[in-house]
């Protein structure tokens, strides 16, 4: 392994300091308790002159050279096959990072490297465990912090705010609070009714196999979680990174590593998707699938799985997010300033590139005038460019592949009589993969854009008649299969409980008067039903168990010294 992976030689200080009350003595070692509380990690504000403004301009520049990134498999580093390029979404002639596809071979090499550490790893402590990842939480959110802003803002066109709450906050959250929720988990224990006669216990193990954890390019947050939290209930994982998030991804498995995750635990993989798809399932040591993308691919995944049933050990689990169309319901009590800007905010932010983000805006007749100039008001101020200048709120999306997909929308939009182009509606690939943030009105409730996932910064808008708000709710609520994430605007209280209840199945995270985006780990736990994902519910409490097979355990102290049943006798 490379000198720049290495075990971090101190312990976290830091967290230690300010968590020292959640710490137990156990035989002279510490030990976390059961009840530890995590905390949400502060933001920073990068205002002019500030110091982590100067910091994080220094290190930007360790990242004008593109960097090489291997495929790493226990302390081994690859470097095969044809050479991969990650260019800047913001500068596609830029190239950020070069990294290599791992071919079935090598992720065959991969899986048995994870099936040796696995046994070291599954019987360690949990506290043991749960201590590594806190470390390199307080390594995020020290040293490291600036590297992951950096390499998100380069790699993937984060603006720097998007950075610090996905690359730094957010990940921090998840590695602290999953420690939180593996305590509390592991924490219950069976009842035993007479204890000196017997006593009944659960013992917490890792899953026995290998986790997959298939990582997006839009949340570095994400792809350090997919595999982080299997790990620490004592499982191993192939981390598969986005080709278009390599190099943020590789950081935090950097930091994993040095702040002491043993070689094997996690191995980082880059490969092909298809090819990783038809590796893993064809294992038959695959425990679980831990998945963040597309409907199409989770889909693809789940068959193979089904296909290949007969050879696994166990039945994989599957956790699966694959994305939404998701809305903002405006009711005629509604505050529009408020409308108007969390509606920018959550269609626009990051490009329209979170799952989460709103892509269709339903909006009563009566408000729609004063509700459009409010919006085109805010657009006219919105700036679009690079992420590397602090005005702009909108950058580019992320490879040629989203920027076409994008482009089609809008000229299908440009060519049908049911839509409108209210706002935006250029598109200029020579530089970078820039979409200008588009509003389109669209006649028809049932218009493929009112309907279909687009995942770039486009917003369609659906005038309804104030008296058939009903009959437009139900109508939102089956145009799309997904059920991601949607919010109401309502002030009148008879109308938020009935809307509320209206759409109690059609979004799993739901929200009165904000914005639908925007969830914070261990406020909000992320995920929807229906196609959008089986609803497990990272950065919640539930998120864990998912990753433990515990064993109940009874221990009998008394000897039986009849094999009759009261019953049996004359």
């Amino acid at each position: 392994m490379s000198a720049v992976i290495k075990k971090a030689s101190r312990t976290s200080r830091r967290w230690m300091s300010k968590h020292q009350g959640a710490l137990l003595v156990n035989g002279g070692q510490r030990c976390l308790s059961s009840t530890f509380t995590a905390e949400n990690e502060p933001m920073l504000d990068y205002a002019k002159g500030s110091p982590e403004t100067a910091q994080l301009a220094e290190t930007l520049e360790q990242y004008k050279n593109p960097a090489d990134i291997p495929i790493v498999i226990g302390d081994e580093e690859i470097r095969t096959g044809p050479v991969q390029r990650q260019v800047a979404p913001f500068d596609h002639k830029r190239t950020v990072a070069t990294f290599y596809h791992a071919t079935p071979e090598i992720l065959k090499k991969a899986i048995d490297s994870n099936m040796k550490a696995r046994v070291d790893w599954e019987r360690r402590p949990l506290q043991d465990r749960c201590d590594i990842f806190l470390r390199a939480a307080d390594m995020i959110s020290t040293e490291r912090r600036m590297n992951l802003i950096a390499t998100t803002m380069v790699g993937q066109a984060k603006n720097v705010y998007q950075a610090e709450i996905d690359a730094t906050a957010e990940l921090i959250d998840f590695l602290r609070f999953n420690v939180q929720f593996a305590l509390s988990t592991t924490s219950y224990q069976p009842i035993s009714t007479e204890p000196k006669v017997t006593l009944n216990s659960l013992v917490y193990r890792g899953l026995e196999g290998f986790w997959a954890a298939v990582c997006p390019f839009n949340f570095t947050a994400i792809g350090g979680n997919l595999p982080m939290a299997p790990a620490i209930m004592g499982n191993v994982a192939l981390w598969k990174p986005s080709d278009t998030a390599v190099l943020s991804n590789y950081e935090a498995f950097k930091i994993y590593r040095e702040a002491g995750l043993p070689p094997g635990v996690i191995n980082f993989v880059p490969a092909d998707g298809p090819t990783f798809g038809d590796t893993i399932t064809a294992s038959p040591h695959l425990a679980g699938i831990n998945f963040t993308g597309s409907q199409a691919t989770f889909k693809r995944i789940w068959r193979q799985v089904g296909e290949n049933l007969d050879n696994f050990i166990n039945f994989p689990r599957l956790i699966g997010e694959c994305g939404g169309k998701n809305m903002h319901f405006v009711h005629p009590s509604a505050d529009l300033d408020n409308v108007a800007n969390n509606t920018v905010r959550s269609a626009f932010e990051y490009n329209g590139q979170k799952c989460s983000a709103c892509s269709r805006l339903y909006v009563p007749e009566s408000m729609w005038p004063k509700l459009k100039e409010r919006i085109l008001s805010i657009l006219s101020e919105v700036k679009m460019g690079s992420p590397m200048d602090r005005e702009n709120l909108v950058t580019a999306v992320i490879d040629a592949k989203a920027f076409a997909r994008a482009k089609s929308y809008i000229d299908f939009a440009k060519s049908s009589r049911d839509l409108t182009i209210l706002a935006g509606g250029k598109c200029d690939d020579s530089v970078g993969y820039f979409i200008e943030p588009t509003v389109i009105v669209s006649t028809d409730p049932k218009n493929k854009l009112m309907a279909e996932e687009i995942f770039a910064p486009i917003l369609t808008v659906y005038v309804y008649p104030d008296k058939k708000m009903m009959e437009t709710v139900e109508l939102s609520k089956n145009t799309s299969p997904f059920a991601l994430t949607g919010a109401i605007f309502v002030q009148d209280d008879a109308a938020k409980a009935q809307l509320t209840d209206a759409f109690r199945f059609h979004a799993g995270n739901f929200y009165i008067n904000d914005k639908c985006t925007g969830s914070v780990v261990g406020q909000q736990p992320f995920g929807g039903t229906r196609q959008s994902g089986t609803n497990d519910k990272a950065g919640g409490p539930f998120y864990m168990t998912r990753f433990t097979s515990p064993q109940a355990i009874k221990e009998t102290f008394e000897p039986l010294t009849d094999w009759r049943y009261p019953s049996l006798e004359k």
